[in-house]
């Protein structure tokens, strides 16, 4: 479910991605960059930009992908037999690297940036994206992640940013599980740096914080599930770092936040057996926050729980239903199909 106006990408196209390294970046996220000559074709627009991600199946000779970039790619994927069809996903852009000096410039500040970047031009386009790791088996796109190496593709679609307030908002609040991470860490460090507002992010264990571009006015809420120490997984998500619609619907980069004592989770904090729920967390914690004076716009994402119950509460203390963003990703026990 979910509810938002989207900003759509001018000249869309179907990409065929190259992965040219991955990272571990905390216990529970793994990061896969792409590259290749075709990302030239990829319009970055801040954000909460996402995408439809192409995968391969087991046993697949090549990646089949659609032709089309309209409405009608859906159209040529159900017409495909299903035993040649890939995996549909939807993920959102952590990062964005086109090709040349002045990129190469700006990635050697940004912690998001990979090595090979830092120093030097790039001689092509490069794109991260976040995965949140279920375990083996849990679902595909997490699987291919976990494996992912040098040379796979995978395919890309983009299709725009759902963060599109009609109004110059006076302050902005961000509640999200693991995977709305990469989107909240996109809505950040594209905020005006004058911004202000609070961003609550739920996360499997406090090792799972990453280093966030957020105005300094933006107050930033970590909230581990999991008790100091752990190395818990999230539990099978399949709508993962902006994954998980069924492939036919709408899914819905001033002061760094670096991960010291004043934004870190607590370390005394450890949640009771109610809050390992993904989405409790925050959903309470930004549920108890007193609304700031002036007109607002909220972006609400991850499991189905916490987007829909928490745009109910904004609803209840006044808040318009056309500020609100909201987007439930995934939810507990259910699988995405395509």
């Amino acid at each position: 479910m979910s509810r938002f106006k989207q900003a759509k990408p001018k000249d869309p196209h179907v990409i065929l991605a190259e992965v040219v390294r991955t990272e571990r970046v905390t216990p529970n996220m793994v990061r896969v960059t792409f590259g290749g000559e075709s990302l030239r074709l990829f319009e970055p627009l801040g954000h909460d930009q996402w995408f439809r991600l192409f995968l391969p199946r087991a046993g697949q000779q090549a990646l089949r992908l659609p032709t089309r970039s309209s409405a009608l790619w859906y159209a040529q994927f159900l017409r495909m037999p299903k035993d040649q069809r890939p995996y549909v996903r939807n993920y959102t852009v952590r990062a964005f690297r086109p090709a040349g000096a002045a990129a190469a410039a700006a990635a050697a500040g940004d912690s998001t940036a990979g090595a090979s970047s830092a120093g030097a031009a790039l001689a092509h386009p490069e794109l991260d994206v976040d995965f949140v790791l279920h375990g083996s088996g849990s679902g595909p796109a997490s699987d291919w992640a976990a494996s992912a190496a040098p040379g796979d593709t995978a395919g890309i679609l983009d299709q725009g940013i759902a963060y599109t307030p009609a109004h110059d908002p006076d302050w902005h609040l961000i509640a999200v599980d693991e995977t709305g991470l990469p989107a909240a860490a996109g809505i950040l460090a594209s905020l005006p740096r004058d911004a202000r507002g609070h961003a609550f992010v739920e996360l499997p264990t406090a090792a799972d914080a990453q280093h966030l571009d957020a105005p300094a006015g933006v107050e930033v809420h970590w909230l581990p599930r999991a008790a100091p120490g752990s190395t818990a997984q999230t539990p099978h998500a399949p709508h993962t770092a902006g994954t998980g619609h069924t492939p036919g619907t709408a899914h819905t980069p001033g002061t760094a936040h670096a991960l010291d004592a004043a934004h870190l989770p607590d370390a005394a904090h450890t949640p009771d057996a109610a809050h390992q729920v993904p989405g409790r967390l925050a959903l309470e914690a930004a549920s108890a926050l007193t609304l700031p004076e002036g007109r607002g716009y909220a972006y609400l994402a991850g499991e189905s729980a916490l987007a829909t119950g928490l745009r109910r509460h904004l609803v209840a203390q006044g808040m318009p239903k056309s500020d609100i963003s909201f987007v439930g990703y995934w939810r507990i026990g259910h699988a995405a199909a395509g």
